[in-house]
Formats: C-alpha cells, structure tokens, sequence
C-alpha cells in the first residue's frame, strides 16, 4: 500500500487539513453528524462502509478534535459521537462542496438532496466569499500572503 505524504507541517491552510478530513469517508461521516447520525451502527448503515475502516475513521476524527464521545442518551453501554465546535466549523466547507457538486455534478433533470432553510423549506444561497468590508470577491481579487505567528 502506498503512504500518504503528511501535510502536517505545510504552511497552506488547505493542506493542513487534507491529513484529518482528506479522504471521503471522513467527509462522508461528518456530513452525516451534521445530518443528525450519532451511533456507529447509524454511520454503517448510511455509509456501507466495513467496520475496521468505520472505527479508523472515526477515532481519527476524535483524536483530531472534529467529534467527541459521550456516553448514548439511552443510557446503554454504547457511546455517541458528537461535532465538537471543530467539527461544528466545518458546516461551511459542506455547504460550498454540496453546491458545487449540485452545479457540477448533476444534470438539471436528476433527483438529489438539497439543503434548505428549516423554517422556510428555501434552498441555502450560495456560499460566497466577501472582503472585510463585504465586497464580493472572485479568485482574481485574492492574494496568498504569508503572516507569522506574530502579524
């Protein structure tokens, strides 16, 4: 099997966090905490995904900080993992990947999820990506500058 390269000393924001949520059964698992699953047997099921690679997964995102355990809510002797404030940070990183893929990966005429407001049954606007003062910003008004733990 081939080993993944680290990423865990580059100095890139988006790198950095490929070693923990990189892979799509870490996403896939997130998604469905966000969705409301809790139990491993929840996430099994939703997932199809074997036993071995479930627990990896998800005992790296608990090392990581993105879901916590607690003891289930019916008292049993099973516990429930939960997104942590972490995990919880994530919830615009899904919203932006589901409408891409929802743009790029469906044809108009397919059936598929969507995510829509609670109280209003309205689709979510699109994620998008401001300046300080709230100017919408494309890929051409953006620049990378490297900053030190300091500045």
């Amino acid at each position: 099997m081939v080993k993944r390269t680290s990423h865990e000393n580059a100095t890139c924001a988006v790198a950095r966090p490929l070693d923990v949520i990189g892979d799509g059964w870490s996403l896939l698992i997130i998604r469905d905490a966000f969705d409301g699953l809790r139990r491993f047997g929840q996430f099994q099921k939703s997932l199809g995904l074997a036993k071995n690679i479930l627990s990896t997964r998800l005992q790296s995102l608990v090392s990581h900080g993105i879901l916590r355990t607690v003891p289930a809510e019916d008292g049993s002797r099973h516990h429930d993992y939960l997104l942590t404030e972490k995990g919880l940070g994530l919830f615009p990183v899904l919203v932006a990947l589901r409408q891409w893929g929802d743009e790029f990966f469906f044809d108009p005429e397919e059936t598929r999820a969507r995510l829509v407001d609670r109280d209003h049954r309205e689709p979510v606007a699109k994620v998008e990506v401001r300046s300080a003062d709230g100017r919408l910003l494309s890929q051409e008004d953006t620049v990378i500058e490297m900053r030190t733990a300091t500045g």
